[in-house]
Formats: structure tokens, C-alpha cells, sequence
């Protein structure tokens, strides 16, 4: 009895909590904190996009202002409704692909909308325009195609439109001239075509207007100059044929920067009496003729790039007075009289600065003043008759622009090494203390379009400008390097550390703080600055040591309702929840468990690999410091790569798997399968693997320097038949030696590696399948049937197909393709001729320095249109110094048949190793080997010269099929 009335008032208490759980349940349904319509949308959003890392993955369940889903950001909007309005939508760089959903267009309260560097597809939907709140439009780095909507015209509020570096063609709508408080308009490296609207010169505040590199045509429009508020235009790499340069740019009195090269510009070149500010001149690789302005520059002037033009005359006196000068180049003219050595000699240069004068390949007759020229000033002068004179003969060798590639602009020697525990870090020292320690931020930051080429003597400016709008203190700065990208453009790699703390041994940021911060970066509010231009937002990544505070950011200004709604859902699921949360627990450790045993022992028995080291997951977690950040050197479809040093001192590259993937499992059995009994000279050496604690990560490409490093010179031409060369072998090896043979699969400019000696070196076995063996009746097969893999550059939808092949111009269809084979791609038989044309792909990209698609055009394509017409030296890569021309001839006609698109029209991988060597063999002697030791910068890797994508790197980075496009934790772009 007692028994029975003890379960009795169980059964009333359970009752009891059932009843107060569900009207907690229905108050909750009463008190959502995000409108119905705007949840939709985002579930709508997110089904239109790929996120095959998971970044939205808590966008499933719960509400998305109360719930902080990823990147989404609410407020309380005017007036006051209830509830949480979307007003940010922050997914920079998440590694998303996929379309974006015409629903945007229903987040009617959003202010910033930020995709930027992510692979999205598809084109920019019409329904963003109807966003009149919008205040930023930030998609960046993408693979968006089609027209720009002229819908986009009806954002009345908005101040900043990035859309570049994407593949956007036709015209810019005029349209965009009722974007009124529009500053920033950044649609370059696109494929726009057309004019420039004159109705843009009605913008009333713009500041910054950047089309370089796209196909722009026409005439220059004078308007353009009623641009008052214009700090920066930027129109490089356009194609204005037989326009002239509008004599009313003379007036713009607020332009700080004006970049025309390479323009196909012609006529004379304005006065710049009336440009008090300009500092930056460029209007090289043009037609341009008539002789150089003489009227006053601005002392503010740091670059005047006037080469290759038909500019005739002298040089001006006024470059003689200008004492912020870095660069002054009118090389390749046909100016006379003297060189003025008071261009230098009026200078007073720091040891630090640095003054490059080029006046190479015009008619001086002789230099006036002194010779004595200081050790940080470069002059060349070769191609002028004055080098006939042995005074100067020093001075008329081959002559070099650039400014260094890498700046290593810091340093903390004087503090004890390797003191700070991971995740902390030697701070910069503060007022109190030289050395502490303490927690970093780190912030992948770009100047796009920068006053200047040398960053050493605005270094200090540019700490100042930017802790002033951080709201920090100097110290709090450490900028770990600065890097010279094409454009040019600065990328820099920040540490922001928090203020010394007597009381805090290791101090960190407060989350606030944290997040403070981080919004001044996404909302563009560190303010604007002239001399540094636009500035872009690439990454922020706290130190581990923030992983448990660090989230985003809430929602803040709440009304009382929402809060109380909040509250209550909080306590409602509480209640709910804790009657099943024992069970769940207890069956998901189950099921992981189980899972994770049975992938384990599967994978285990798979990977004992005689002769090749099973590595602990303890040596690794030594050999990286703990997969520490810094120790990143890549990132793929496969996973992370990292720099490592093992006990013995070895430095090698860790390929570490991604979390939950499968097909990253298969390729890491396969490559170490693979790997363990190839050897060959120009293949990659495995050291070992790791398959401990369920982690699997590949460890090899052992080289004696695992350090990346760039050139600041371009191989020669020699060089790079010696690459060609070593690469064919080693695929040779693997069509003819290996036993069985193998098929790479996915050969690839950064699938094919460089070590110390420079010799090439095949990576990235993944992907990698067997060569077809006799059959029982003793034949053997030409092909294997295989599902299309490998590295398609892009991917567009048509009809709900996806298409990774060439354009053809008898068809509307756009057949996209990077290094596949069109044949493998149509019939999926893979053969020894799918791996010679990817091959052909990577010799066209060493004859030209470009990217298999670039620019809306099509390497490949580019190529067979130059060689059939007798144009093949109007798309060789100019900078990789003289070559052979019949070599050349050549090398381009192997490429060109490798790349056929009939299998049996394509050479063997023999006949391609005998061709190439042939060609060597027909070099003067001594022209393969041009590459001076004062060139390399770093150790090892060797970047394309004409394009910021690398085409071979080292420490296997790209052995993990990844480009540096996503180096580190940020990106390096296009």
C-alpha cells in the first residue's frame, strides 16, 4: 500500500510537470523572436547553398536571432514591432558553393550582406535590390556570372558595392547613378563589358571607383570628372582602343590616385597643375605620345609610372622636387637630352626607403651632375646611347622594378624564446613590460589600391590610422608581415593583442571586446584613409585560447517581450529536454562509439603498410605544436596541411583529414597505398602515416627545406622546360614503371611540386586509379570506366546538368573546363591520354604565365587561336627574360597536341618526355639554369609570375589539392 500511494503521487507530480511544460510551450509559440517570413528565408537561403564544412550547420532547429545562428545578426528595428529583425548576414569565407536564393530578397531590414570568398555560383538575383536598407553589398571572390540586375539601382542606402573578382559580364547599368550615397564602387577583375555610363559622374559621394581588369571599351567619359568626392580611379587592363585621356581629369583636385595602364590609350597626356593631391600616376603600356607635362606635381607624388608609351621630349625639372618619390619609370619612350641626377641626388632617403628610376631604352645622350648615386637608389639606363660611355657602363644592365614581394616588418628577439605556452604569444612590448604574454587575434587584412609601392615608410602611419580605429593602443599592434600582390596591392597579416595586466598572467580579450572588434572590421568602421585607399576584410580568427568564450555576436537593444519570450523558451526547454536528455546522450555515445570502432578497425586493417612509419597522434600534435595555427600551410577539399618538424629534426608536411569525411578517407587509404611502393626521382616521398585515435593524416614530401617561399624573379624560360620535364617523368613512371600503372587523375599546376634543387616532383595521389591489367584472355583494356574526378576550375548549371568542359563557339552552351580531360569528361574512360592533357594544361599555363581560365577566356582555347595564327609570342609569358624562339615554337606545339581534344591525336607520355628533351638539348648553353640566388625569397616555391595563383608550391601544400587562393586561414586572391 505504501508502495502503490508513493507511485500515486509520482503519477500527479509528472502530470503536474506535463501540464506547466506544455503551456511554458505555448507562451514560447506565442514569443518567437524572428518574424515567420524571415526564418523561411533563411531556410530558403541555405538550401540553395553547398556547405560541405558544416558552417551552418545549427541552422536546422530553433530560432535564428535567439539561437545565434552562424553569421546571422539581429536588432530591434524602427519601429518597434516585437521582434528580432535579420539586419547582417555575415558568411565571409565559409568555404560555401551553390546560388544565392532569391529570398535575400525577403530580409527587408538587412544593412550588410556579406558572401565574400566563398565559390558561389549563378548570378546576383534581382531580389537583393529590393533590400532599401541595405547599406553594404559584399560579394567578393565568388564565381557569380550574368549581368548585374538593374534592380540593384533601388539601394538607396547603400555606401559600399563589392562585387569583384567574379565573373560578371555585360554593361554596368546606368541605372547606378540613383545610388546617391554610394562611396565605394568596386566591380574589378570581372568581365564587364561596354562603356563606362557617363550618368555615373551623378554620384554625388563616391570616392573609390575600381573596373581594372575587365573588358570595358569605348571612350573614357569626361563626366567623370564632375566626381568631386573621387579619391581613386582605377580603369588598368581595360580596352579604351583610340580613346584619349579626357582633358578634364586635369580638375579632379581631390584624386589621389589615377591608373590607367595598359588601356590602349593614345594622345597626350593632360596637365596635372590642377591635381594638388594626386600621388599616384600610372599610365604605363598605352600609346600615349607627345612630351611630359611640365607644370608642378604634387609633393605628395610617389609613383609615376609613364613606360612604354611613345612619349617624346625631356624629362621635366619638376621631377627633381619630389621628396615622397618611390618609383619613377618612363622606360621604353623616345625622350632625349639628359638624365637630371638631381632627381636623387635633391633626395634624403632613409637606410629603410627605397627610390627605383627607370630610364631604360630611350635616346639620352648623358647624365647631368654628379654620378655618386646612394646605395637605396636603383637607376637603369640600358638602351640609351649614353651607356656607350664606361662611366655609366654599371648602370645599363638588366634592370628590376619590383619592391619586395615579403616584408617581415617585426620582431621579438630580445624576449625569451619559446616561453609563451600555446595558444599565447610575445605581445609587442607595452609601456610596462617588454615581454608578457598574452591571447592574439588574427586578422587577414588587404590595401587594394595603395598610395605608394614601398610600405616601409608609412609603416608607422599605418599603425597609428589603424589602432586610432580600433580604438587601441599602439602597442597592441604587431603586424607579422606584409606581402606585394598583383594589382599592386598590400596583404597584410595582423596580431591584435590585448593591453598588458599586472593582474593577469596571460590576459586575454574580454568577449565583448572580441566581438567590438570584430565588428569594426565586418562593418567597414575602422574609417577611410587616402593614402592606404580601400581597404579589405579577408579573415579574423581568435587564438584557441578564445575557443570557449568566442561566439557570435547577440542580438542587442531587446525589447522586453523578446526577452521575456527568450527567457521562458530557455526555461520551457530546459524542462522539456532534461526528461530525454540522458537518453539521447546515452544512445549518440552508442552509435558513435560503434561507428567509430568499426571505421577504425576498418581502416586500421586497411593502412599496416610494410616498410612506411605508423606515426602516434602524440608525435604529431609535437611535430605542429598542437595543429597550432601558425604551423598551417594549406587547406583543400581533403583537409589542412601543416609544417611539422619531427623528433629527428625532419621538417616534412602533415596532411590531416577532415572531420566526418568519407571521400577523404578513401583518398587518404588510396595515397598512402599509392605512395608506400612508388619511388621515383620526380614523384613525392612518404615518410608515414597516422592512424591513432581515429585520426588519419598523411605525412610526406620530406624535403630538406619545407619552408614556402616566393621568387621575386620569374623562372626562366630554360627553367621551366626543366620543370616540364621532370614532371612528364615522373607521370611516365607511373603510366610505364609502377607496377601495376597508375593513373594520376588530377595533375595540376599545384599538384606539381618544386624541393630545394628545383627538381619537379608529382603530388596528390587521391584520386589516383590503377591502369587496367590482362584480362583472362590475355588482352588488355585501353580505358577504365570511371565517374569524372578531379579539378574543374568552375562549375555552371544549365538545365539542372553541371558541365566542367571547353567552351565551343558553335554553341551557346559554356562547356567549362580547368585541366580535365574533354574525352574522359564525355565518356568517362579514363586512359593514359586523360593525364597528357591535363599535363598540356600545365605546360600552357608554364609558356604563358596564366590560369587554365582567366578572365572569361579559356587558356586552352587562347593558346590553339595564337599558335594556328602565327601569334604564339603575343601570349608567351614576357617576364621570364630572352629565349629561343625556336624552342619556344616548340614547346608550344607539344603543349598544343597534348591537348587535343581526340585521344588518338594526343602523344604518349614518352613521345612527351623525348620532345622535351630534344628541346633542351637545342638551348644555348647555360640559358636553363637563369636564376640568380638574390631572386629567391624563402627556400623553395616558385609562383606564377603573371597571375597571384601559385603554380607550384612545396611543403606538399599542395599535396592536400589545395590552391593559395585559401592559404593559411585566409585567402591570397586572384
Amino acid at each position: 500500500m505504501v508502495l502503490f500511494g508513493r507511485s500515486q503521487k509520482r503519477r500527479a507530480k509528472l502530470g503536474s510537470c506535463i501540464i506547466v511544460c506544455v503551456c511554458l510551450l505555448l507562451i514560447v509559440a506565442n514569443s518567437q523572436t524572428t518574424p515567420k517570413g524571415e526564418v523561411i528565408a533563411l531556410r530558403s537561403i541555405k538550401k540553395s547553398l553547398s556547405d560541405p564544412n558544416g558552417n551552418l550547420r545549427n541552422w536546422k532547429s530553433g530560432d535564428p536571432c535567439a539561437s545565434n545562428w552562424t553569421g546571422v545578426i539581429c536588432h530591434i528595428t524602427t519601429p518597434d514591432d516585437g521582434f528580432l529583425h535579420v539586419t547582417q548576414l555575415l558568411l565571409l569565407k565559409k568555404n560555401l558553393s551553390g546560388t544565392l536564393s532569391a529570398k535575400l530578397g525577403h530580409l527587408s531590414y538587412m544593412k550588410i550582406l556579406d558572401f565574400m570568398w566563398n565559390n558561389i555560383s549563378g548570378t546576383v538575383p534581382k531580389e537583393i535590390g529590393y533590400i532599401t536598407s541595405l547599406e553594404l553589398l559584399l560579394l567578393s571572390g565568388n564565381q557569380l556570372t550574368g549581368f548585374l540586375p538593374d534592380e540593384l539601382s533601388y539601394l538607396s542606402n547603400l555606401d559600399r558595392l563589392q562585387i569583384d573578382e567574379n565573373q560578371i559580364s555585360g554593361p554596368i547599368p546606368p541605372s547606378f547613378a540613383n545610388l546617391t550615397k554610394l562611396k565605394h564602387f568596386h566591380m574589378n577583375n570581372n568581365s564587364l563589358s561596354g562603356l563606362i555610363p557617363p550618368e555615373l559622374s551623378r554620384l554625388p559621394i563616391l570616392v573609390h571607383l575600381l573596373l581594372e581588369n575587365n573588358n570595358l571599351s569605348g571612350s573614357l567619359p569626361p563626366q567623370l570628372s564632375e566626381l568631386h568626392t573621387l579619391r581613386i580611379l582605377q580603369l588598368d587592363n581595360n580596352n579604351f582602343y583610340g580613346s584619349t585621356i579626357p582633358s578634364s581629369y586635369s580638375n579632379m583636385t581631390r584624386l589621389l590616385k589615377l591608373s590607367l595602364r595598359n588601356c590602349s590609350l593614345h594622345g597626350s597626356i593632360p596637365s596635372w597643375n590642377n591635381m594638388p593631391n594626386v600621388a599616384y600616376i600610372d599610365l604605363s603600356l598605352n600609346q600615349l605620345s607627345g612630351s611630359i607635362p611640365t607644370g608642378v606635381l604634387s609633393e605628395a607624388i610617389t609613383v609615376i609610372d609613364l613606360s612604354s608609351n611613345a612619349l617624346s621630349g625631356m624629362i621635366p625639372e619638376s621631377f627633381s622636387k619630389l621628396p615622397l618619390l618611390q618609383k619613377l619609370s618612363v622606360a621604353n619612350n623616345s625622350l632625349v637630352g639628359s638624365v637630371p641626377s638631381i632627381i636623387w641626388q635633391n633626395r634624403t632617403l632613409n637606410v629603410s626607403e627605397t627610390l627605383i628610376l627607370n630610364f631604360a631604352n630611350n635616346r639620352f645622350s648623358n647624365i647631368s651632375g654628379s654620378l655618386l648615386i646612394p646605395p637605396n637608389v636603383t637607376i637603369g639606363l640600358q638602351g640609351n646611347p649614353l651607356c656607350s660611355s664606361r662611366n655609366i657602363i654599371q648602370l645599363c644592365g638588366p634592370h628590376g622594378e619590383d619592391f619586395s614581394s615579403t616584408l617581415n616588418v617585426t620582431g621579438l628577439d630580445y624576449c625569451p624564446p619559446q616561453s609563451c605556452p600555446h595558444p599565447y604569444e610575445y605581445a609587442p612590448p607595452s609601456p610596462a613590460v617588454r615581454c608578457f604574454c598574452a591571447a592574439p587575434l588574427y586578422v587577414g587584412y588587404r590595401l587594394k589600391s595603395p598610395g605608394f609601392l614601398d610600405f616601409v615608410p608609412y609603416f608607422n602611419a599605418f599603425v597609428s590610422y589603424l589602432t586610432s580605429g580600433l580604438g587601441l593602443h599602439l602597442y597592441q599592434l604587431d603586424i607579422d608581415s606584409a606581402v606585394w600582390q598583383k594589382g599592386p596591392r598590400l596583404r597584410l597579416f595582423l596580431k591584435l593583442f590585448p593591453m598588458y595586466n599586472a593582474s593577469s598572467v596571460m590576459p586575454l580579450f574580454n568577449k565583448s571586446e572580441v566581438l567590438r572588434i570584430r565588428d569594426l572590421f565586418s562593418g567597414w568602421k575602422v574609417g577611410l584613409s587616402d593614402v592606404f585607399g580601400p581597404c579589405e576584410f579577408l579573415s579574423f580568427t581568435p587564438s584557441d585560447a578564445y575557443k570557449d568564450e568566442f561566439g557570435l555576436p547577440s542580438s542587442s537593444g531587446i525589447s522586453k517581450g523578446a526577452l521575456a519570450g527568450i527567457i521562458l523558451g530557455t526555461i520551457a526547454g530546459s524542462i522539456t529536454l532534461s526528461a530525454f536528455v540522458s537518453l539521447l546522450i546515452m544512445r549518440r555515445r552508442s552509435s558513435k562509439h560503434l561507428q567509430s570502432s568499426r571505421r577504425r578497425q576498418s581502416s586500421r586493417s586497411f593502412l599496416k603498410v610494410v616498410d612506411v612509419r605508423d606515426f602516434t597522434y602524440g608525435e604529431m600534435v609535437l611535430a605542429t605544436n598542437n595543429f597550432d595555427g601558425s604551423s598551417l600551410v594549406g587547406e583543400g577539399g581533403y583537409g589542412k596541411v601543416y609544417r611539422g618538424i619531427l623528433a629527428d629534426g625532419t621538417i616534412v608536411a602533415i596532411k590531416r583529414a577532415q572531420e566526418g569525411s568519407r571521400q577523404g578517407e578513401k583518398e587518404f587509404c588510396t595515397e598512402i597505398e599509392l605512395l608506400s611502393r612508388l619511388h621515383h626521382r620526380n614523384l613525392v616521398s612518404l615518410i608515414g602515416y597516422c592512424d591513432d585515435e581515429g585520426e588519419q593524416r598523411g605525412v610526406d614530401c620530406a624535403f630538406r627545406d619545407a619552408d614556402v617561399g616566393k621568387f621575386k624573379a620569374p623562372l626562366a624560360f630554360g627553367m621551366r622546360v626543366r620543370v616540364a620535364l621532370g614532371a612528364s617523368r615522373g607521370i611516365l613512371y607511373l603510366h610505364t614503371e609502377a607496377d601495376p600503372p597508375v593513373f594520376h587523375r588530377d595533375i595540376k599546376s599545384t599538384n606539381i611540386l618544386l624541393d630545394s634543387n628545383y627538381t619537379a616532383k608529382v603530388a596528390d595521389f587521391g584520386l589516383s586509379r590503377l591502369a587496367p591489367v590482362a584480362e583472362v584472355e590475355g588482352t588488355v583494356p585501353d580505358h577504365i570506366s570511371t565517374v569524372v574526378k578531379g579539378t574543374p576550375v568552375r562549375i555552371m548549371t544549365l538545365d539542372n546538368l553541371v558541365y566542367k568542359f571547353i567552351f565551343t563557339e558553335n554553341s551557346n552552351i559554356w562547356l567549362l573546363q580547368g585541366y580535365l580531360d574533354p574525352e574522359y569528361f564525355l565518356t568517362h574512360k579514363l586512359t593514359d591520354k586523360s593525364d597528357v592533357y591535363s599535363l598540356g594544361v600545365v605546360f600552357m599555363e608554364l609558356l604563358t604565365g596564366m590560369r587554365p581560365i582567366y578572365h572569361g577566356k579559356n587558356l586552352v582555347r587562347e593558346v590553339n587561336i595564337a599558335s594556328g595564327s602565327g601569334m604564339i609570342f603575343c601570349v608567351i609569358d614576357k617576364r621570364m627574360g630572352s629565349y629561343p624562339s625556336d624552342c619556344v615554337e616548340k614547346f608550344t606545339r607539344l603543349a598544343v597536341k597534348c591537348c587535343r581534344d581526340e585521344t588518338d591525336e594526343r602523344p604518349s607520355m614518352a613521345d612527351v618526355v623525348r620532345e622535351l628533351e630534344n628541346i633542351l638539348t637545342m638551348m644555348p648553353p647555360d640559358t636553363d639554369i637563369q636564376i640568380q640566388e638574390s631572386s629567391l625569397e624563402g627556400k623553395v616555391a616558385v609562383t606564377t609570375p603573371t597571375s597571384s595563383s601559385s603554380l607550384f608550391t612545396t611543403s606538399s601544400a599542395a599535396a592536400a589539392n589545395y590552391s593559395t587562393d585559401a592559404a593559411i586561414t585566409t585567402i591570397e586572391p586572384r
